[in-house]
């Protein structure tokens, strides 16, 4: 158990600029649910019959307290390898299934109990649903909002309600927390995305040419 937490841990922050070290880490609200369900795997998994009796009640309350106050059940049957990331400390709930390593789960992240299998670098977006029988391959990013009732294919990026939009390539972008204060310049907003570039007489190339200014005029006066 503590080696998979050290690589919770390690995954937790990687993508921190702004917070570092084992106090800050254990000081964040979505690190409770994690030491919840790893808490509660181990006890479910000890041999000991009274001990592990004993320590099953500290577990349930603690999942209850979880699901009550901040709607997140992870199920301690659920199998889960290193590397686990919540993102977002609310609405999350995964039922016993199989997840491979590094996986993230967002805000509103449902992964029902018909689910065969989700493999290794798997990011899960806010709002999504995978229900059925479906089974998800390695480096796989599921959109925002999308709702899953098919296998996913590894490298693959997939979107929609129902998700049929399958793009090549299945590794988030990840924004570190703090990093437009960390160095990265801000776009200011309504910045097109290119700039504009002069033909030397201080007017723009994207300018409408004069051969087509006469056949909108001929369209408008054909409508009047």
């Amino acid at each position: 158990m503590f080696e998979t937490l050290r690589a919770d841990f390690a995954a937790a922050t990687g993508d921190r600029t702004l917070e570092k070290g084992l106090l800050r880490i254990l000081l964040r609200v979505e690190t409770g649910p994690l030491l919840c369900y790893r808490f509660s795997r181990w006890v479910h998994s000890l041999r000991v019959p009274v001990i592990r009796q004993l320590l099953m009640v500290p577990a349930l309350f603690w999942q209850r307290f979880n699901q009550t106050f901040m709607g997140i059940f992870i199920s301690p049957d659920a199998d889960i390898g290193p590397g686990l990331v919540l993102h977002t400390p609310t609405s999350i709930y995964v039922a016993p299934v199989k997840i491979g390593a590094n996986c993230t789960l967002s805000m509103g992240t449902l992964i029902n109990s018909g689910v065969r299998s989700v493999g290794d670098n798997v990011y899960f977006g806010a709002g999504c649903k995978i229900v059925g029988p479906v089974k998800i391959g390695n480096n796989v990013v599921v959109a925002a909002n999308s709702l899953v009732i098919t296998d996913v294919r590894d490298n693959t990026t997939i979107m929609g309600v129902p998700a049929r939009i399958k793009l090549p390539g299945g590794k988030a972008k990840r924004f570190a927390w703090g990093g437009g204060l960390a160095g990265q310049k801000d776009v200011p907003a309504g910045t097109p995305a290119s700039k504009d570039t002069g033909n030397g007489n201080g007017n723009s190339s994207h300018s409408a040419s004069p051969a087509q200014e006469p056949g909108i005029e001929a369209t408008s006066r054909q409508k009047l």
